[in-house]
This record gives C-alpha cells, sequence and structure tokens, in this order.
C-alpha cells in the first residue's frame, strides 16, 4: 500500500498529523486568485464601516478580489476575539490572504500560519456596487478544528463565482479564518470557568457579524447569506445552526454542509459527556511546558497565555496533547445536538447536506487493540466499545458488553453490506496482502465508523428538518476520483474538487489532481454539482433548468417509511434513492445518540 495512502487513513478528524508548517505573520496570494491589477493601477475600492479597502481586479476572470481582511481585534491567545473598534484613515490595501490560524497537519504544509489570523476574503464579480444585492455563499474551511485555512488553494472560489455568473445568478464568495487547536477549542474546567470554550466558533459568529454589517459594501445582500463548509467546517456551520439554543440573530438564511452536519464530530468516546477526557488533555498540556507547577490549579490557564508561541507549539505538535474539540458550554452550546434537533429548536431555514459514500474507509481504520486493522470479532468488539462513552451502561442499566452485543449484531462481518460495496472493491480474502494491511473485517469496521462519525448525523438532521416543516435535500456523493484507491473509494473530502468546480486542480499539489487521467464526465459531474449549490444559494433550491441531472427532491420522510431520498452523485448518471441504506443500524445510532454517544 502506497506510503500516501496510509497517510490519508491514518489523517482524519480522528488521528492528529503532526506533518505542519511553521507560525507566520506573511500573507500571500494564490492560483486563480493572483494579482492581475496592473503596477501602479489602483484596485477596486470599497468603503466599510472602519474604513476604505482596496483589492485586486482580475483582467482574466473579471473578478475583483478584496483578501486578508480583518474581521475582529487582533485575538488574544485564550480570549474572545473582539470586534473591530476603530477606523482608519486612507485606503488600506486587501490585496494578499492573511495568514492562517496555528494548526496542525497537512493541510498546513507551506501555508503561513500565525495566532493573529481572524481574517476574511471577499471574491466578487468585478465592479459592483452596493445597490446589487447579490446572495452570499460564506465558505468555513474543514480540517478536524486543528488544521486549514482560507488561503487553501483547494478553496478558491474564484471558480464558483465564475460559474454563477455563466449561469446568469451572479454572487458574491466569502472565506473565512478561524482559530483552531487548542487555540479555538481549548478543552476543561479552566476554559469554561474564563468563558473561552469554543472560541474558534464564536471567531466564526464575529466573522458573520461583520459580513452582515460590511458585505453590502462589496455588493452582497447581508438577508441572503448562505453558510456553507465541509468535515469540520461542516461541523462549524451546524454549531451557528443551532448557537445559544437555536436563536435566530439574521446572520444567515440557509446552510450548506457537506459531510459533518447534525452533531458533533467524534473525537472522544461519549462525546460532550467526556470531561473528563477532555481535562485530562487540558491537563497533559499544561505538564508539558513549563507551566506544569500551576497544573490543577486557575492560575494555569494564565501561565499558557504567557507563553513563548514556539513553546506552546511544541507542546501542542509533538506530544499527545489533543485533540480539542467543542465543548458543552451552557452558552454558544446550550443543549446536546440530539435534544436540539429534537426539539426542532434551530432557525427556520432550509439546508443542502449530504455525506460521501465511502466515508468510514476514512475513519474506520486502524481501530482494533494497539492500532491494528479489524481483522477478527475480537478486533471490531474492542473498535467498537472505543466509541461507547464510559457512562452508558449506568445510563442504560446495562453491561458494556450488551451495547457492544446489539451494535454487532447490526454491524455483522458480511462483505457485501460492508464498504466500500464488491463492485468497488474485490473480497478481501483470508491470507491476502489486504487482509494482512487492511484487516480482514475491514468493511465491517468501515461501515459502521462512517455511520458512526458521519452519516448517522446527517439523516438524523434531514429527519428533524422534515419534522419541524421546513426544507431540506441531502444527498449521497459516490465518486472514486484519481489517486484514490478501489480500497478508500469514494471517502471524505472528495466531492470538495467537484462543488467548488476545481478542475484544474488547484492546490492538489501534495496530492493528486481529483480530475486528472479521467473522463470527461467528471468534470461534467463537477459542473452539474456546482450548478446545483449556486441554485441553492441564489433561490434556496438546487434544482434549475439542467436537464441532464434528475429533479432533487424535498427530503419528505412522510412517503419513504420514515426516510426522504438523496440526490446521488455518480458520475455513471446522478439519480435519486431512498435514503434507507444500512437502516436498522443507522436507526440505532440515531435513538443512541445521547445516551450511547454523547451526541
Amino acid at each position: 500500500m502506497a506510503s500516501s495512502v496510509k497517510t490519508l487513513l491514518a489523517c482524519s478528524l480522528l488521528a492528529l498529523c503532526s506533518v505542519r508548517a511553521a507560525p507566520s505573520s506573511d500573507a500571500q496570494t494564490h492560483g486563480r486568485n493572483s494579482a492581475s491589477t496592473a503596477a501602479g493601477v489602483a484596485g477596486p475600492t470599497v468603503t466599510v464601516k472602519n474604513g476604505t479597502l482596496e483589492g485586486l481586479y482580475s483582467t482574466e476572470y473579471d473578478q475583483d478580489f478584496f483578501l486578508g481582511i480583518r474581521y475582529a481585534e487582533p485575538a488574544q491567545r485564550f480570549e474572545l476575539a473582539q470586534p473591530l473598534n476603530s477606523s482608519f484613515d486612507g485606503t488600506q490595501s486587501a490585496k494578499a490572504y492573511g495568514p492562517s490560524c496555528v494548526g496542525y497537519g497537512t493541510d498546513d504544509y507551506g501555508y503561513p500560519l500565525s495566532e493573529d489570523c481572524l481574517y476574511l476574503n471577499v471574491i466578487r464579480p468585478a465592479g459592483l456596487n452596493a445597490t446589487a444585492s447579490l446572495p452570499v455563499a460564506l465558505w468555513i474551511h474543514g480540517g478536524g478544528l486543528y488544521e486549514g485555512g482560507s488561503s487553501d488553494k483547494r478553496y478558491n472560489l474564484s471558480f464558483l463565482v465564475e460559474d454563477a455568473v455563466e449561469l446568469g445568478t451572479p454572487i458574491v464568495g466569502v472565506s473565512i479564518n478561524y482559530r483552531l487547536s487548542a487555540y479555538g477549542f481549548l478543552a476543561g474546567r479552566e476554559a469554561l470557568a474564563a468563558g473561552v470554550a469554543n472560541n474558534g466558533f464564536r471567531d466564526q459568529r464575529q466573522a458573520l457579524r461583520w459580513v452582515n454589517e460590511n458585505i453590502a459594501a462589496f455588493g452582497g445582500d447581508p438577508a441572503k447569506v448562505t453558510i456553507w463548509g465541509e468535515s469540520a467546517g461542516a461541523e462549524s456551520v451546524f454549531a451557528q445552526v443551532m448557537a445559544y439554543d437555536g436563536r435566530d440573530d439574521g446572520l444567515f438564511r440557509a446552510a450548506v454542509a457537506e459531510s459533518g452536519f447534525g452533531g458533533t464530530l467524534a473525537r472522544y468516546a461519549g462525546g460532550f459527556n467526556a470531561t473528563a477526557a477532555m481535562q485530562d488533555t487540558y491537563n497533559l498540556l499544561v505538564s508539558n511546558t513549563s507551566c506544569a507547577a500551576t497544573a490543577n490549579t486557575s492560575a494555569s490557564l494564565d501561565c499558557l497565555r504567557a507563553l513563548p508561541l514556539s513553546e506552546l507549539n511544541a507542546a501542542l505538535n509533538g506530544t499527545a496533547a489533543g485533540p480539542w474539540p467543542p465543548m458543552l458550554d451552557g452558552d454558544l452550546i446550550a443543549d446536546y445536538p440530539h435534544n436540539v434537533l429534537a426539539r426542532g429548536q434551530f432557525p427556520r431555514i432550509p439546508v443542502l447536506i449530504g455525506c460521501n459514500t465511502d466515508e468510514g474507509t476514512a475513519f474506520g481504520t486502524a481501530k482494533g487493540p494497539n492500532g491494528a486493522a479489524i481483522g477478527s470479532d475480537a478486533d471490531m468488539r474492542y473498535a467498537v466499545e472505543q466509541t461507547i462513552g464510559p457512562d452508558a451502561p449506568a445510563v442504560l442499566n446495562r453491561t458494556m458488553d450488551a451495547i457492544v452485543d446489539e451494535a454487532l449484531a447490526l454491524y455483522p462481518d458480511i462483505q457485501a453490506v460492508g464498504i466500500p460495496s464488491l463492485d468497488k472493491f474485490e473480497a478481501i480474502q483470508p491470507g491476502s496482502a489486504y487482509a494482512e494491511e487492511l484487516g480482514l473485517q475491514y468493511r465491517r469496521g468501515a461501515a459502521y465508523f462512517g455511520d458512526y462519525v458521519m452519516h448517522f448525523l446527517r439523516r438524523r438532521a434531514n429527519i428533524a428538518w422534515h419534522n419541524a416543516g421546513l426544507p431540506s435535500y441531502s444527498y449521497r456523493f459516490d465518486v472514486t476520483v484519481n489517486g484514490i484507491p478501489d480500497y478508500v473509494a469514494a471517502t471524505h473530502f472528495q466531492e470538495v474538487a467537484f462543488v467548488f468546480d476545481n478542475t484544474r486542480g488547484e492546490g492538489y499539489n501534495f496530492q493528486a489532481d481529483p480530475f486528472a487521467n479521467e473522463s470527461a464526465a467528471f468534470p461534467a459531474l463537477a459542473k452539474a454539482m456546482s450548478t446545483a449549490w449556486i441554485n441553492f444559494f441564489v433561490s434556496l433550491d438546487p434544482n434549475g433548468a439542467d436537464d441532464s441531472v434528475a429533479a432533487w427532491p424535498v427530503y419528505n420522510t412522510s412517503v419513504g417509511g420514515g426516510v426522504g431520498q438523496n440526490m446521488v452523485w455518480d458520475v455513471n448518471g446522478s439519480h435519486v434513492e431512498w435514503d434507507s441504506y444500512r437502516a436498522e443500524g443507522i436507526e440505532w445510532m440515531m435513538a443512541s445518540g445521547l445516551t450511547v454517544f454523547g451526541n
């Protein structure tokens, strides 16, 4: 198995990757969003609440780029971000992406990083004025809440803005940074006491407020904002929809989420109930620094705040201090997703959400004892037990073994019902190289973990939207792209290039270009998907005039025996299906969301 594939399997939301770039305060431009304004010629300007910004004009794409715009005061470490409270004279340059927030993973490799990172970018059709009132698509990047940034070339918004113009329905694109890892999601009682839990989500909220106050100056309509993200970005979208007990602050009118909407992505067994594990992580961080003497005291937080970045960075980058998940803080995250969804306590907005067929091939590997592949019933039992909250037996008045037995019965060792499907990848035979490398029960583990991390959350949310009388649209992306082996198949993240219509493979220099060596059906699918997303941004309905794609129905559980329908995106022909795959297992997970998974 190629080392790049091993990296893909290991570097997921559940496993911290240590490859990273050094923190920096430098900024950059890149790719199609590079400078086009001729030297000595003034670029486009807009006047926002704090002053006038000068951006760049692209002659090639007839677009204006406003990059690296501060949306908050420079954030102090482990403090709440504060809104911009001062004006500036003259004209401020907005011609280069700001640094990404300090993070830890392969997504950060080669991009400048800094603690001073609360910037956003605006990409628009050229020459708009404040009366244009265009719909706005606001992108929140993924990366497990521990890596990534809006300057990542794979998230270049020029493609979608260009496509929207060609469709005759122009939009304005926005992308934002937010604090990551412990900087944005410090966990433990010290963070709760200081009111700084979930700072990364709070940063996002500040960015949404800035956009609400200023986007009209760029030609966007503050009443037509759709928030949109993938993976931890989709988790972030969900957090904003559920924020403050579902309070509608009028900051967005719709949400789009790819692989991660409907709860908090799994990082600790027991989810929000894993407070002891979160506290242990905080204490470990403190003990790995010169603040060790302050461990288990309130002084530890101030000590961490005062550390040189190099020391804190070393403690986070080279030790087991992590992961840093969102916390139930009684404020921004006021209640468990299970309860909020059951009550229908969320803004009355439409959503477009979905997952990739084989999500679990990214999250369902190396889960047996000692990190071994799942090769036996005993390995699978161990793997499932790691997902069950430690309080579940007491809450349910059942033994841990009984709970695990129930899960195992719903996810049997039958390769024909696991993922990826047998028509994508051959059956794994005992004694084969695949059995040794992947594990004989690879498909079983992938089915369980894909549902646990992604699919049950998405289906639960679609059902909740229907129960609330609100429109939602669901999809399943089922494409194995260039560079992805058959045994990984339609795995996590692979739909992103299609949604962005990134057929040039911008930003994929450290991995395979998803469209290289593929048939014309691949860019055609990208155009169909980007069109559906643009349609939703514009009209809150992904359907349009394109008769090459089946009509995408609103999710309606009343006609499908308790589930609705998905759009299945496939280069062999997109179609609509009933959302009934692994029905019994996912139903058990939805029912167990609170008691077993703390979610």
